[in-house]
């Protein structure tokens, strides 16, 4: 894609990643297909609360458990309700054949790329990566940093570098720390980059020093309380997002306490938005009472009238 191009198409999207995006699960029935209604109702619900879009084929969605046909229909079910919704959509893709591939739709406005896991080739070994990805990809990219998972440590200089890539549009910060990193990064943002929490427990903190939103599976539920922390913090309201930030690391840390998404799912469930709790291996159904903590605070009536009322 030409470069100038990619620069526009960078600057439209900046605009818009900002808030709170939901990174879909994928929802499974009786018989262990995907539940395409069920997702398309998941969508329809989190973007009703107020999420600012959604993600298709994150790791949340289980990705690398599914066919290339059932790939396939995630995206366009998801789609579709970003369509009707006016709501964009970026979908995981992180080689250049799935980003070459992506679908040319207005919805989808970005690919989510994670920093190549495993071989840990080195901050020049990343940059290179994702100059092939952008060069060959259709959307801008969001650049997934999650060193815990990959094994791959990025300097803030490397993000900086990354962020002046042509087509690299912002980052999905998930170092699991608020470290001098983090603080460093922040308090001098590159120009026409996004800066999105990944970490849910840590997502208050990200955002009072200046993040852009967040990508949070724990925002399937009680989505709006997300949605009012981020505009919370975006508007000044500090004591009100301090205080709906501690409460709603709480849920986010029982949301997390089995592999992601085996608790979530089995919340969803126990709401009746999903058919089944569901996971695909390698992921295995988490601890009884990891969920029974974990819808017990969902359930929490507490939050819930102190939200209503503005008083959280």
């Amino acid at each position: 894609m030409h470069w100038t191009l990619l620069v526009c198409l960078s600057d439209a999207v900046i605009m818009r990643l900002t808030g709170v995006y939901v990174p879909l699960i994928t929802p499974f029935d009786a018989t262990g297909a995907v539940a395409l209604g069920a997702l398309e109702a998941l969508a329809h619900q989190v973007l009703e609360a107020g999420a600012a879009g959604v993600v298709a084929l994150g790791t949340t969605a289980e990705p690398a458990s599914l066919n290339v046909r059932e790939r396939q229909a995630v995206v366009d079910v998801v789609a579709r309700v970003c369509r009707e919704r006016s709501a964009p959509l970026i979908v995981g893709a992180n080689a250049v054949e799935a980003v070459a591939a992506l679908p040319g739709r207005a919805e989808v406005v970005a690919a989510l790329s994670v920093v190549p896991p495993f071989l840990r080739p080195g901050e020049a070994g990343v940059l290179a990566h994702f100059a092939a990805l952008a060069a060959a990809s259709p959307v801008p990219l969001v650049v997934y940093h999650v060193p815990y998972r990959t094994g791959q440590h990025l300097s803030t200089a490397a993000i900086r570098r990354l962020a002046a890539l042509p087509g690299v549009a912002g980052i999905k910060y998930s170092v699991g720390n608020i470290d001098s990193g983090t603080v460093e990064l922040l308090a001098d943002l590159p120009p026409d980059f996004a800066v999105l929490g990944g970490d849910d427990a840590l997502i208050s903190p990200l955002l009072a020093l200046g993040a852009h939103g967040g990508i949070l599976a724990s925002a399937h539920v009680g989505t709006a309380a997300f949605v009012q922390l981020a505009e919370a913090w975006r508007s000044g309201g500090t004591v009100r997002a301090r205080s709906l930030g501690h409460r709603l690391a709480v849920l986010s840390t029982a949301l997390f306490a089995e592999p992601n998404p085996t608790v979530i799912k089995a919340v969803l469930h126990a709401q009746g938005r999903i058919p089944t709790p569901s996971v695909r291996l390698p992921l295995v159904p988490p601890r009884p009472e990891a969920v029974r903590a974990a819808v017990r605070l969902a359930q929490d009536d507490v939050w819930r009238k102190l939200l209503l009322q503005g008083l959280a």
